[in-house]
């Protein structure tokens, strides 16, 4: 875990704003969703069936499905208790994706440390980001995987690499969207 200063700005329109005011659309939001965290062990101590409910939220608002998903920007703070409270709230928001489907795992903070109130913001420029450079970043400074994260079994993995992102195709050849999804706890 550690600390950093810094903000960010987004700015928001309705598609159909941006497209007859003739902004540059960098990305579509597709849905959001928020949820208390409940009953949890502390502050610091994420409650895993809370985030588990609001992921599925998130793609239920949006009209998709986890398969749908080629990267998570998680919260991912680097701390012993919560990385793994929230992998495994992916996993079970994820389940029954079968292993074939790939899905990166990265977090903003492993490159410019934790903003806080601005950590949220700083994911959603990373895959922003990402998406104009169509490359998932690698997550620095993560050589050795918190021995409570467990992938096996599921269709996350941890994005170690400098990786092209590969649009997806459907069944007629068409090509997909690329789509991420960001976490964030404030």
């Amino acid at each position: 875990y550690v600390r950093g200063e810094g903000c960010g700005l987004l700015v928001l329109k309705r598609l159909s704003d941006a497209t007859r005011d003739g902004n540059s659309v960098l990305a579509l939001i597709r849905g959001t969703a928020i949820n208390q965290d409940g009953r949890s062990q502390g502050l610091t101590a994420p409650n895993g069936p809370a985030q588990e409910r609001v992921i599925r939220r998130a793609l239920a608002v949006s009209g998709l499905q986890p398969v749908d998903i080629d990267t998570i920007e998680a919260h991912g703070t680097g701390t012993k208790l919560g990385d793994p409270v929230e992998i495994n709230g992916l996993k079970s928001a994820f389940d029954g994706v079968s292993g074939e489907r790939r899905c990166g795992l990265g977090s903003v903070k492993t490159n410019i440390g934790h903003l806080e109130l601005a950590a949220g913001v700083a994911g959603v420029i990373k895959v922003l980001l990402q998406m104009k450079h169509r490359t998932l970043v690698r997550s620095l400074h993560c050589e050795q995987v918190n021995p409570y994260i467990d992938l096996s079994g599921s269709p996350f993995y941890l994005v170690d690499q400098n990786t092209p992102w590969q649009a997806l195709t459907d069944t007629d050849g068409r090509t997909l969207p690329r789509r991420a999804g960001v976490s964030s706890f404030g």
